[in-house]
């Protein structure tokens, strides 16, 4: 049985839908700025020692997972319009076939997520005894091709 404890649960931040609230308030109707709130709130990403959760949806509800073992690389976006707010977006890289290229956008910086996924993305490595082969391949070179 494993010890899997939650390390972090939260949203992206509301900063995402600024320019939509901005124009509610100019020329788009109230509830399409209500929609991109729920949309964002109800997006909520569940980071444990074993995998990352991501459960999407206001009316259907749909989970995905990410096992930390499969993480390659992971990448830290921090634009100028982020970093004002304290905000990030990370990048992961991962060999899960669904999840190849995953972005969590708009989250706060404060949070320190990147050395928390570095930890625990190498310990449970350590744990399931994974290792990542890197083969580069270069056309032409020692091969059998003139």
């Amino acid at each position: 049985m494993s010890n899997e404890t939650v390390i972090w649960k939260g949203t992206s931040s509301q900063v995402k839908n600024f320019w939509w609230f901005v124009a509610c308030l100019l020329v788009v109707p109230i509830p399409w700025a209500i929609w991109y709130w729920l949309k964002t709130k109800s997006r909520v990403y569940t980071l444990t020692t074993e995998r990352l959760l991501i459960e999407d949806g206001v009316f259907t509800k749909t989970q995905e997972t990410l096992e930390l073992y499969r993480v390659r690389d992971l990448q830290i976006i921090e634009p100028f319009w982020l970093r004002l707010f304290g905000l990030q977006n990370i990048h992961l890289l991962a060999t899960d076939l669904t999840t190849e290229n995953l972005l969590l956008e708009y989250i706060p910086s404060s949070l320190n997520l990147r050395d928390q996924f570095r930890q625990y993305v190498e310990e449970c490595r350590r744990r399931k005894g994974v290792r990542e082969v890197g083969v580069d391949f270069e056309p032409g070179v020692g091969g059998t091709n003139p």
